[in-house]
């Protein structure tokens, strides 16, 4: 096992972070029993974006709230832990990307308390968001 899949597979260190590229983590995860999802935000409706990605239910309400219930349940991925990586997200305002990032820190950490990896990587080959990084980039 790679320590980046190590990581990813640890509930203990799940949260929000950052990456510069995308391919090392979706190559760790191939073939685990971590469910990888690509969410591109940069068209300008976050809520939308992560409803097509996960897959929501017809239930979901479309607002923050909801989005959180959602990313607390993910029982119709059926999976051992979750990655979310996260990419355009220079397209969304400022405030609301804070409020996406507390929601992802919120669930991360819920579902940390019950032993299950939840990570949100934002991918910022930048490094322009004030979020730790995920792993050591070679």
């Amino acid at each position: 096992m790679s320590k980046l899949l190590d990581r990813l597979s640890d509930a203990t260190r799940s949260g929000v972070y950052r990456a510069a590229r995308a391919d090392d983590i979706a190559d760790a995860v191939r073939g685990s029993g971590i469910a990888l999802a690509d969410i591109d935000v940069s068209k300008g409706d976050v809520l939308e974006a992560f409803a097509r990605a996960l897959a929501f239910p017809d239930w979901f309400g479309r607002n923050w709230d909801a989005l959180e219930d959602c990313l607390g349940d993910l029982s119709w991925r059926k999976a051992d832990g979750h990655v979310l990586l996260i990419a355009g997200f220079e397209a969304v305002p400022r405030d609301e990307l804070g409020v996406l990032r507390e929601v992802l820190a919120s669930s991360a950490e819920f579902w940390a308390g019950r032993g299950r990896p939840f990570f949100a990587v934002f991918v910022d080959p930048r490094a322009t968001l004030t979020l730790p990084h995920l792993y050591r980039e070679k």
